[in-house]
């Protein structure tokens, strides 16, 4: 049996499992993270029907029995850096995709670390000694069959797929295991009587195209064939900055959404300057009241990391949106800069102590030093603040 080279490390519903480590009277329970909006269920939760982004008032109807904690957004951030400490320790080629999973190369280390299913063991011992959090691996010669490996193993499975019989494995799946086919996808192949990864295989890819359009065929006649030349890559800096919240259902004022709107393009431009990072494109994403989503975005003439700036843009790109928020309701805004570039903000001249990039350094200055709530526009004044979202350690 001919072994692939790739681990795809992803850890099991991972803000509820770090609940139930941290409160043992929630182990073997159905726990929900998050009131208005669930934003993470545990499995026993998710078996009796509860799903991540469901309104609270459903997932309690589907499980009444539930317990719901509040997001500790520092839990899971420390619990993730401890994550990240262990894939490191395994190998020294590790891409991070998301808070709680990341891909390992481990081709290199056979001699002193034995075969890739060996190395994909004691990862999943040594996350669960040393963070105490369950994990799924996949094993796989390719990061996009990995990554299908490690989701089939769930929960807290190991599967190796040889690579012999990486087609037999994958064309057996059913068609939603395919990047990038979500609902509309899988209806129009399903309607076309395509249900496995397999019929998918079978097609030309000219057919493909003409059913799904050139991006999505090409993309899809590829995955079916497991073609997935990308390599781990580490060290690889984001190309965007987000934070979002959930605001759960019911009525909400302009104002109110203009609070969320200025308090989340707040964080997100400080940790583009924290970080020397300006952007381009600014990029707002909506969850609706009946569960549909919306994107839209605006590249700007020049690199910024300006808050008014940015703020301004995503207040037009809101604003666009108002019939379908009045219609619909809004359950989640979410806002990311994108296009990051390393090269500071040219600013405008003449220099003053009023321009833009000099106010927000001076607001930065005195954040890092008395805290990030010591400050606040007059808006915030009195207002809870957004719970961070944890990002992915770099």
């Amino acid at each position: 049996m001919t072994e692939g080279t790739v681990l795809h490390a992803d850890l099991d519903a991972f803000y509820a499992s770090v609940e139930q480590r941290d409160d043992p009277s929630l182990r073997g329970r159905p726990v929900i993270v998050g009131g208005g909006v669930v934003l993470a269920a545990s499995y026993e939760a998710k078996a009796r029907g509860v799903r991540t982004a469901m309104g609270g008032r459903q997932a309690l109807r589907a499980c009444p029995d539930a317990i719901v904690v509040p997001p500790r957004m520092s839990a899971y951030t420390e619990a993730s850096r401890a994550v990240f400490e262990v894939f490191h320790d395994t190998t020294p080629v590790v891409e991070g995709i998301s808070i709680d999973e990341a891909f390992l190369e481990v081709g290199g280390l056979r001699r002193i670390r034995g075969a890739p299913s060996v190395i994909a063991q004691h990862l999943r011992e040594d996350v669960r000694e040393r963070v105490g959090l369950p994990i799924s691996v996949g094993v796989a010669r390719t990061k996009y069959l990995a990554k299908v490996a490690s989701a089939v193993s769930k929960p807290e499975g190991l599967l190796i797929v040889p690579v012999e019989r990486e087609l037999e494995f994958l064309h057996a799946l059913p068609v939603e295991r395919l990047w990038g086919v979500g609902k509309v996808t899988s209806a129009k192949l399903r309607e076309a009587r395509i249900h496995t990864v397999g019929d998918v295989a079978e097609m030309f890819e000219v057919e493909l195209i003409q059913l799904l359009g050139p991006g999505a065929g090409r993309h899809l006649h590829s995955l079916a064939h497991n073609r997935d030349p990308r390599p781990v890559q580490t060290g690889k800096r984001r190309g965007s900055m987000g934070a979002q919240h959930a605001i759960g259902r019911g009525q909400h004022s302009s104002a109110e959404l203009d609070l969320t709107l200025l308090t989340l393009v707040d964080r997100v431009t400080r940790r583009m300057r924290a970080a020397g990072r300006t952007g381009s494109t600014v990029t707002i994403r909506l969850r609706f009241g009946d569960f549909t989503r919306s994107t839209s975005s605006h590249t700007l003439s020049q690199p910024t990391a300006h808050t008014l700036t940015v703020l301004d843009t995503a207040r037009l790109l809101l604003a666009s949106r108002a019939g379908a928020i009045k219609e619909r309701g809004i359950t989640l805004i979410g806002v990311s800069v994108g296009s990051l570039d390393d090269q500071p903000e040219q600013l405008s001249l003449p220099l003053d102590v009023t321009s833009g990039a000099e106010l927000d350094s001076v607001i930065d200055a005195v954040r890092d030093k008395f805290g990030s709530t010591s400050l606040r526009r007059a808006v915030q004044v009195g207002k809870r603040d957004l719970p961070a979202v944890p990002q992915l350690p770099d």
